[in-house]
């Protein structure tokens, strides 16, 4: 009887440590838009690692709560201790090599000068090794979809894509002189501060400019810059206007970037251009 109880303690005991949260050691903390770093304080932020969360589940209200489906994200700065804004918890799929991941808010107290971050992840209890999160004061990356910028064309509500892109949206590509809306985080400080977690519509509806104006490129041209705001219906979201600059050889894959701070967003992430 004593040894079949040993056995009995000694496989749970194995399956609490299989079910311990892990945060990656490299790159497990990234820009959410880019998978790049740094990542600047009110920008959204992906984790990755294994048994972060138990299933898949998205937030679904605005200010975002700090617990999700068991999960809490805590961030620590020297004697501070702040609560990540939760918005996607995904338990992940080994026989996809999917791992699984934690998209969350850094909080705007985050100071980009301070001392260094670290973040443990808490799920069902158990609680994950500390990881160093890599922060600057900004850290551009542009949201994407399998490459493709979410950049609408301000005429019609369309994205700058190639026709056929996509199998059955609408989309066409850009030319000189058309206005698009980019969507991006990581764009820094604002001239109006925001909870943690929130977005201006749902608070006061009062737009909200960032404080560095970022430097747009379209196939390496520099676009003019109508606004740079944080986005006033998604948390942690940068919203862009731009004007399409004259010069720019079009393709359906040109670069579509933002400079700030000496940070630069990739190149592979594109839209199309047309003549």
């Amino acid at each position: 009887m004593k040894i079949r109880l040993l056995i009995v303690l000694t496989a749970a005991a194995g399956l609490m440590l299989a079910q311990t949260p892990a945060i990656r050691d490299t790159q497990g903390i990234l820009n959410a838009a880019s998978f790049t770093t740094p990542v600047a304080p009110g920008a959204l932020l992906s984790i990755f690692g294994t048994n972060l969360a138990a299933r898949l589940a998205s937030a679904d209200t605005i200010p975002l709560s700090s617990s999700l489906a068991g999960v809490t994200v805590q961030f620590v700065q020297g004697s501070n201790t702040y609560a990540a804004p939760l918005l996607f918890v995904y338990q992940g799929d080994p026989t996809q090599n999917s791992p699984a991941q934690i998209n969350a808010q850094l909080p705007w107290e985050i100071d980009p000068n301070g001392p260094a971050v670290s973040v443990t992840v808490t799920s069902n209890n158990a609680t994950s090794n500390q990881a160093t999160v890599p922060v600057g004061p900004l850290g551009p990356g542009i949201f994407a979809s399998n490459g493709l910028a979410i950049a609408v064309n301000n005429s019609d509500g369309t994205l700058a894509w190639a026709a056929g892109a996509v199998p059955g949206a609408t989309t066409h590509a850009a030319k000189a002189g058309d206005v698009l809306v980019i969507y991006a985080t990581g764009l820094g400080a604002l001239d109006n501060s925001i909870p943690d977690g929130q977005a201006p519509a749902y608070l006061d509806n009062v737009l909200r400019n960032t404080t560095t104006a970022p430097t747009v490129l379209i196939g390496g041209v520099q676009a003019q810059l109508i606004y740079s705001v944080l986005s006033p219906q998604f948390v942690g979201v940068n919203q862009l206007a731009i004007t399409v600059p004259t010069g720019v050889a079009p393709g359906n894959n040109v670069p579509l970037q933002i400079q700030e701070g000496g940070v630069t967003s990739s190149a592979s992430t594109t839209i199309a251009i047309s003549q």
